[in-house]
């Protein structure tokens, strides 16, 4: 039998495992990530296209699975428990490339690294909204996204120090102790706060009829998810917004590599580490603009207006502290999409039942959008060089824009557009 969420709100055990699992899962999520090319060049001398296929296992078993993983978190109630095998997952792949470091057991391992990192996304935002409620969603999602990128960036700081002093494996044993950590969060959250019918779209029970109050989030068939105007033009847009933004940050890469050798990889690390410290304010700042009645596409309208300015501006400068600089859009771009794209998906599958599947079709389309961007980018830059290749990009992007603005509705629920917290919203408490 269901249990109600308390009139009280989620409490503060459950709040603060969510703020640890969201900072913790920030480097199990996307497991060894870049680190693996660099340890497997670096420290076991492959050969460029060993590592290419290492690399590439892990994204294409990522994208395999987007969809039997919000299929996954839709159906079962043992979410906390998905958390955690993931979690383990992540943990004994990475130890296995340590330990083993052959091409098929590293394909095995990247393999299940990125089964896992299907599953996490979803399992995370699914607990927030059981957890929370419909209502408070855009608020947690926010804080979510402060804790991940803040997550993000300490994992970076302390990868980088332990790599470079101890040795490269030690980067991977970091990656278990996240894993064991985010294990321990879970069990701050208390299973009776989480709602699994909200958690895959229903509705919150205040919000329904007398006479729907007993009826259960009922998924609708998958077939009917794609007669959904919004969620195709959204799907869309997704794909067109990481086409023509994804590429840019490996193309400034080589352009780096090739006027200042030496110095590229110091640039690309304060690129990241320099984004992740503007994510972490964007999202804060999104999560404002939401409260105070701002819409859904206007705030996704702003991050795509600054990919066509990044863009341009690569074709300017070549120089490492201008390329930095430039990255910071990067920061604003992704900061506003990892808030806004979860919250549009809610919005898209209200009373749908099908809320982490529509997660997975995101994830989907976010991984097509930028292999088509890196491959694209790679031909005309091949062909017609960096400021070609750049400014193509810049004209994917300002289509993109073009299409979103013109096609996507605001899905921003009519009654609660122009709501403020003096209207009746109940902040998330915070536990510390």
């Amino acid at each position: 039998m269901k249990m109600d969420r308390p009139n009280s709100g989620p409490s503060r055990s459950s709040i603060l495992g969510l703020d640890a699992l969201n900072f913790l899962m920030a480097d199990v999520r996307d497991g060894v990530g870049p680190y693996l090319s660099i340890y497997l060049k670096g420290g076991l001398h492959w050969q460029s296209g060993e590592i290419g296929i290492a690399m590439a296992v892990s994204s294409i078993a990522a994208a395999i699975c987007q969809i039997p993983a919000g299929l996954l978190v839709d159906s079962v109630r043992a979410k906390r428990l998905l958390v955690v095998i993931s979690g383990i997952m992540v943990g004994f792949g990475s130890l296995l490339v340590v330990c083993l470091p052959k091409l098929p057991v590293i394909v095995a391992a990247q393999a299940t690294l990125g089964a896992a990192s299907a599953v996490i996304p979803p399992a995370l935002a699914a607990l927030s909204l059981g957890i929370v409620g419909r209502k408070l969603f855009p608020a947690r999602v926010s804080r979510n996204e402060s804790f991940n990128h803040g997550g993000n960036f300490a994992a970076a700081i302390l990868a980088g120090t332990i790599g470079q002093r101890f040795g490269y494996q030690w980067i991977f044993y970091l990656v278990c102790l996240f894993a064991l950590a985010s294990a321990t969060a879970v069990t701050l959250i208390r299973p009776q706060e989480i709602d699994h019918d909200i958690a895959r779209g229903g509705e919150d029970k205040d919000s329904l009829t007398e006479a729907d109050k007993t009826k259960k989030a009922a998924a609708i068939p998958i077939s009917d998810l794609f007669k959904r105007r919004g969620l195709i033009i959204f799907l869309a847009s997704v794909v067109l917004f990481h086409l023509g933004n994804a590429a840019m940050l490996p193309m400034a890469g080589q352009v780096l590599a090739k006027k200042h050798p030496g110095a590229d990889i110091i640039a690309l690390s304060g690129c990241i580490i320099a984004a992740q410290l503007v994510m972490i304010g964007v999202a804060a700042t999104v999560g404002w603009a939401l409260r105070r009645g701002v819409g859904r596409k206007t705030i996704f309208l702003v991050a795509f207006v600054t990919l066509p300015i990044r863009g341009i501006l690569f074709t300017l400068t070549d120089s490492p502290w201008g390329v930095v600089a430039i990255q910071l859009l990067d920061g604003v771009a992704a900061g506003i999409f990892g808030v806004i794209s979860i919250i549009i998906a809610a919005d898209l599958m209200r009373s749908t039942g099908r809320f982490n599947l529509a997660q997975g079709l995101v994830a989907l389309s976010t991984g097509l959008g930028a292999g088509a961007s890196n491959v694209f980018a790679g031909f005309v830059v091949q062909v017609f060089g960096y400021t070609t290749g750049f400014l193509a990009l810049a004209a994917i992007a300002v289509g993109g824009l073009a299409f979103f603005a013109s096609f996507m509705p605001e899905t921003e629920p009519e009654k609660e557009i122009g709501s403020t917290p003096a209207q009746g919203d109940t902040p998330i408490p915070n536990p510390v």
